[in-house]
């Protein structure tokens, strides 16, 4: 009997301890993370990324209304470059002092319009080449006061045109090469006489 008791409680130790095991076994695999099939991903609306003297140096942001980008900041902290797209869906690049004035945009207007233009430090373009949604293209130089004095373009057919303009917008000077390869010169004085090369048939 005593052997029987003995050899009882023995195989009641080892159920109990089988069971323990499992059971501690089946904790650990609940606990273990799971590892996404695809990668892991980190999902936040704006990152920040500071240096060792808490400036910031780089901003990830998306904002309301389809608008995000990535803003790039100086040893200061100043935003000086930002990459983005709009709530229209346009993509630009920009480039700033570090007083926040934009010295220089690039932006693609409806999928098929991009434009490039260089600001004074007063906002005003000086420069500027786009090409518009029609296949026209047009470059512009301006004064100081951003309006475009000589404009070089060419129509949505590749006729190009050099056109110079005076302070208060009127047109002085225009040389052409229409779509059928015809040159054409115009030269308008301040009195309104005009001098028109190859001169029209009467």
């Amino acid at each position: 009997m005593e052997q029987l008791e003995r050899r009882y409680h023995r195989s009641r130790l080892v159920s109990f301890a089988a069971l323990g095991f499992g059971a501690l076994g089946l904790g650990v695999a609940a606990w273990r993370p799971v590892e996404p099939a695809g990668g892991g991903e980190l999902v936040a609306s704006r990152l920040t990324l500071r240096d060792a003297r808490g400036l910031t140096r780089m901003t990830l942001s998306a904002q309301e209304g389809g608008e995000g980008g990535l803003v790039l900041h100086d040893a200061e902290g100043q935003p000086r470059a930002l990459l983005g797209v709009d709530s229209g869906g346009s993509p630009r690049l920009r480039f700033a002092t570090a007083e926040g004035v934009m010295l220089a945009e690039l932006t693609v207007y409806a999928n098929e319009a991009p434009r490039l233009a260089l600001r004074q430090l007063g906002g005003t373009d000086f420069f500027s080449v786009s090409l518009l949604p029609d296949g026209s293209s047009r470059l512009e130089l301006a004064d100081g006061s951003g309006r475009p004095r000589a404009i070089l373009g060419a129509d949505a057919q590749g006729a190009p045109g050099l056109f110079l303009v005076d302070n208060k917008g009127g047109s002085r000077a225009s040389l052409r090469v229409s779509p059928g390869d015809e040159p054409s010169l115009v030269l308008e004085g301040l009195a309104g006489t005009l001098f028109r090369a190859p001169v029209p048939v009467q």
